[in-house]
């Protein structure tokens, strides 16, 4: 009788362990997929902390990822929805039960990917995330996505500034008679000159939420195709985009991939907001070494610099070229640079808003660290302003926006044309 008590006993523990472990599996919140040309990003949103465990399976490709502690409720069913035909890397998801307290995760990949798996706490709006990317499988490809983009936009200029070049010749013939203004107009720039357009936040962060719910990540990509589709029909001058859609790019990526282009210039485009919503105008930042010239400054780098908690990093495999650049002291010729181009886009959007500052303001922006490129980042406008976000869903003035940015970049390098390289070198 004793012995069975005992065992009587220590069933009815076991069924309470049993019942705890089921009342405290974590509850999946959402799940999002951020599918991009360089890697794809599976976010999985749960109220509580989780352990996974997961491995890679070749023939055919696919990774699984197995949730301890939580349930294959339609939260996390619904994944499989979300698969886009586009999406370079991920071919389906398979989601089920693989055994009691455990749900299975299985990602059908079209191509051998490098997964990067870690998880993230709460921050901002979101909970806790189990956050998987994956990556193409060698650097090389990773590398030659970037290359192939450069590529194509050289094309693009090519293509754009032939008839250009042909009207320039008919508008030569008139020099000759007499009409040299026209000529005399041209810059003379030394060889093609490169800018990186760096559309802010994407994908997991969203950025600025503006009153009537406009969405930062949204209004900085739209300008920045603008910008570029602009500067690739300026002859000798070419662009390129460190994101081109929804999806989450880490500072510090945006800076090493502006370093890979061999850019002339960086140009960060933003649309942020304040704690007052009355905060209004245009502003242009570059780096500071010493501290930030406002309190809204430190205020909006601090906010810029989040970006990579609220997007998700994975800190176990940061760059280390990058922790140097962080602490590099030498950037003084970079940042009297960042002041001068800064000055000249900040006079053009004088133009077509009020200045939020009669000068170009210098903070502690991560994104602006690259040592030898001039870097600047542009705040078209305070979106949490009511009357400057109904602007800039403006499609006219986002054109304007653009425009001036690029008029403010041409003054700088009529001023400044930069050293010959020999890459990129060209006899014009």
């Amino acid at each position: 009788m004793h012995c069975s008590a005992e065992r009587f006993a220590g069933l009815i523990l076991g069924l309470l362990l049993l019942c705890a472990g089921v009342v405290q599996a974590a509850s999946v919140k959402a799940t999002r997929l951020w599918p991009s040309p360089e890697y794809s990003r599976i976010t999985v949103e749960v109220d509580a902390a989780i352990t996974f465990k997961h491995f890679s399976l070749a023939n055919p490709n696919r990774l699984v990822i197995d949730l301890e502690g939580v349930n294959p409720e339609a939260a996390l069913t619904e994944i499989s929805s979300k698969v886009v035909p586009q999406d370079a890397y991920i071919a389906g998801i398979r989601v089920a039960l693989n055994r009691p307290g455990v749900t299975r995760l299985v990602v059908e990949l079209k191509t051998e990917a490098r997964p990067q798996v870690f998880t993230l706490k709460p921050m901002g709006d979101y909970g806790h995330r189990l956050v998987i990317d994956l990556y193409p499988a060698s650097a090389e490809t990773l590398e030659s996505l970037v290359e192939n983009a450069i590529g194509r936009a050289e094309r693009k200029a090519d293509a754009a500034t032939a008839g250009d070049k042909a009207a320039q010749a008919a508008g030569a013939a008139r020099d000759a008679r007499g009409n040299t203004a026209a000529r005399a107009a041209q810059p003379d720039y030394v060889r093609l000159i490169t800018i990186a357009i760096d559309p802010g936040h994407g994908g997991e962060d969203p950025g600025a939420i503006g009153a009537n719910g406009s969405r930062e990540k949204d209004i900085t990509l739209s300008i920045a195709r603008r910008l570029k589709g602009m500067i690739d029909k300026t002859e000798n001058m070419r662009a390129y985009l460190t994101r081109d859609g929804d999806y989450f790019l880490p500072l510090h990526e945006r800076v090493n991939r502006a370093r890979k282009v061999q850019a002339d210039l960086f140009v960060s485009v933003h649309a942020d907001a304040f704690i007052k919503p009355h905060a209004r105008g245009s502003s242009v930042f570059a780096l500071s070494e010493k501290g930030a010239t406002s309190a809204a400054a430190r205020w909006l780098a601090k906010r810029e610099n989040d970006a990579d908690l609220i997007g998700g990093v994975n800190i176990a495999v940061k760059d280390v070229y990058l922790k140097q650049t962080l602490i590099d002291l030498s950037q003084t010729a970079q940042i009297a640079d960042s002041l001068r181009v800064g000055k000249a886009v900040l006079e053009e959007l004088g133009g077509i808003n009020r200045l939020h500052k009669p000068h170009v303001e210098q903070a502690g922006f991560a994104v602006l660290k690259a040592p030898d490129i001039p870097s600047i980042l542009v705040e078209t406008a305070f979106i949490s302003n009511p009357e400057e976000e109904k602007r800039l869903n403006d499609e006219a003035y986002q054109d304007q926006m653009a425009r001036a940015i690029v008029d403010g970049i041409k003054r700088y390098f009529e001023k400044n044309p930069p050293l010959a390289r020999n890459k990129l070198a060209q006899n014009l």
